[in-house]
């Protein structure tokens, strides 16, 4: 949870008002190195946070196809995925325009080519793809009205058998979350669990594959 200072000048929104101040983390993720820009107005700006982590060393990708990195912040998740599978279309998104143009920027430094960046809030950029797998370390401070709403309106936006998995401190909302999960698709399971977090994985099963054009792929890192 952000601390009451950064809660005066929440990450999601649109425009962050603090002033800008960037920083690097340096990390290793599953054997690999990558190298991050930050900046204030974003989400764990001085290192890649623990329920971050526990998402990127556990998240079940697919062999193909199209990925949501939703609520990208500057960029771990989705940067990772692309690298781990380099077959994948990886899209990442953001309402925080800060955070947008940090992932961008963080694409280039990690000579990562299969994302597309798109800013909106929460599905808004991506009506036009369907999913084969959405990840999210959700905006907790938001309120809980944003994380129900991420879980809830990921099933139209998903594949038949693809995989929705959110990261979350078992102590914030964990029980209720896996019950709006299991609202949503029949099915919730706990993926991994480390320091205080917990990452939770719901297949769609019951829902019929809406027919949503695929946009073609583009390797942009444009919105």
């Amino acid at each position: 949870m952000p601390k009451k200072s950064e809660d005066l000048n929440h990450y999601f929104v649109e425009h962050p008002k603090s002033k800008l101040k960037l920083g690097v983390i340096r990390t290793d993720l599953l054997g690999k190195t990558f190298e991050f820009l930050t900046a204030s107005g974003v989400f764990s700006k001085k290192r890649v946070d623990l329920g971050t982590r526990l998402l990127i060393e556990s998240m079940v990708l697919p062999k193909s196809g199209y990925v949501l990195d939703l609520g990208c912040g500057y960029g771990a998740v989705g940067i990772a995925a692309a690298v781990f599978n380099p077959d994948l279309h990886v899209i990442m998104a953001d309402v925080n325009e800060r955070a947008v143009r940090l992932a961008r920027q963080n694409a280039e430094i990690n000579n990562v080519q299969n994302v597309i960046l798109k800013r909106g809030h929460l599905y808004d950029p991506v009506k036009d793809f369907t999913f084969d797998c959405i990840l999210s370390n959700p905006p907790v401070s938001a309120g809980m009205e944003i994380i129900k709403a991420i879980i809830t309106e990921a099933p139209e936006r998903m594949a038949s058998k693809a995989l929705f998995q959110m990261v979350v401190k078992s102590k914030i909302g964990g029980k209720r979350l896996c019950t709006i999960l299991q609202d949503a698709f029949g099915n919730v399971s706990v993926l991994a669990r480390k320091s205080g977090y917990r990452v939770l994985l719901s297949e769609k099963r019951r829902f019929q594959v809406q027919k949503l054009a695929r946009k073609p792929f583009i390797t942009s890192l444009a919105d």
